[in-house]
């Protein structure tokens, strides 16, 4: 309902921030508690309210289920299901209407705790393994982001008259830095992001985490939480090292080409089929890092509308499809039910 009152609210020819918020946290190291929405993020924040509701249904049954199955340690109740699932859901949201890069940052490493939480104790009979696979992917580029935050402080600090930095995006992108130092700074950010995205060759996470997820949590994982790293490179790394972006491009669009090839042709040898649809997802970020990095008005609406439509088809596909498989004991031997069909022909 918030969002469908931010999108009323927007006006499309006014400033990029609209409906925005400041509140100071740190003073001291210029740190506050800025929210807005750009197009950008009013998009992502539409995916977020139309898949949770969704999943918060599909899963109304489920949870229970997730809770008492055999061999789970540590035994969760249902309520704290959907209280990590709503715990998720304000870290995506707050991702994606944080001004302050700073704040961001927070919001990018504590999504982390609730994901980890859903995955390992209601998960698949390999939750723990994918879990911490995942976490420690994540922590990685989280502490490169890190380093990275504090370096572009440190930049801010020498340039500023005051000596005191800030971490206001708007402020930041009217800051000239050295471009050597541009370089440095994205990759901390640019790594990060590929993770999270996932990009060749920071990949490996997800099919364990997505095949191993509950299906209303994969649809969160790999339908919005993984639009964080494509939304970082467009609304972060772009505009904030423009050099940098510029000399990384063709090495970026070359991770990209292998990833769309290697995502695919993994995704056909799949057994499983919630795994199948977690390579494809890899297939689908190179698509979408080409059109973040093609410098176009164009690609850059397109690599949007191509994170839209990933989200929803993926959660379509872990929502309906995936358990109607699963009901029909297909889910993880879908070939050799095929095999068999053939055969009786």
């Amino acid at each position: 309902m918030l969002t469908g009152f931010a999108a009323v609210a927007f006006v499309p020819s006014g400033p990029r921030f609209q409906l925005v918020e400041s509140y100071p946290w740190i003073p001291a190291f210029g740190v506050h508690f800025g929210f807005g929405v750009d197009g950008i993020a009013l998009v992502m924040l539409g995916l977020v309210g139309v898949l949770t509701p969704v999943v918060v249904l599909a899963s109304w049954h489920d949870a229970e289920k997730y809770a008492g199955a055999p061999g789970v340690t540590g035994k969760r109740s249902t309520k704290a299901f959907f209280a990590l699932m709503l715990a998720l859901q304000t870290c995506m949201v707050g991702v994606f209407v944080a001004t302050d890069v700073f704040f961001f940052y927070v919001f990018f490493e504590v999504m982390l705790v609730p994901m980890y939480f859903l995955i390992s104790s209601y998960g698949g009979p390999r939750r723990q393994y994918a879990a911490v696979k995942f976490f420690l992917y994540s922590l990685l580029g989280g502490l490169l982001m890190l380093a990275a935050v504090i370096g572009l402080y440190v930049v801010v600090s020498i340039n500023h008259v005051t000596h005191i930095g800030t971490f206001d995006f708007t402020a930041l992108t009217k800051l000239m830095i050295d471009p050597g130092m541009q370089k440095a700074l994205f990759l901390g950010f640019f790594v990060a992001f590929a993770i999270k995205a996932p990009l060749f060759p920071f990949h490996t996470w997800l099919p364990d985490a997505g095949g191993q997820a509950p299906a209303g949590v994969a649809v969160l994982l790999v339908g919005v939480l993984d639009k964080v790293g494509t939304f970082g490179f467009l609304r972060y790394c772009i505009p904030l090292f423009p050099d940098a972006s510029k000399f990384f491009a063709p090495y970026v669009f070359a991770l990209a080409l292998i990833g769309i090839f290697y995502g695919a042709f993994l995704a056909i040898g799949q057994s499983d089929l919630k795994r199948l649809v977690s390579y494809t997802s890899v297939a689908h970020f190179g698509f979408i890092a080409l059109g973040c990095f093609a410098f176009t008005s164009q690609a850059g609406v397109g690599a949007v509308l191509y994170m839209v439509n990933h989200g929803l088809s993926t959660g379509a596909l872990f929502l309906v499809g995936i358990p109607s498989w699963r009901h029909a004991g297909s889910r993880c031997r879908w070939r050799t039910s095929v095999v068999r069909t053939n055969s009786y022909r």
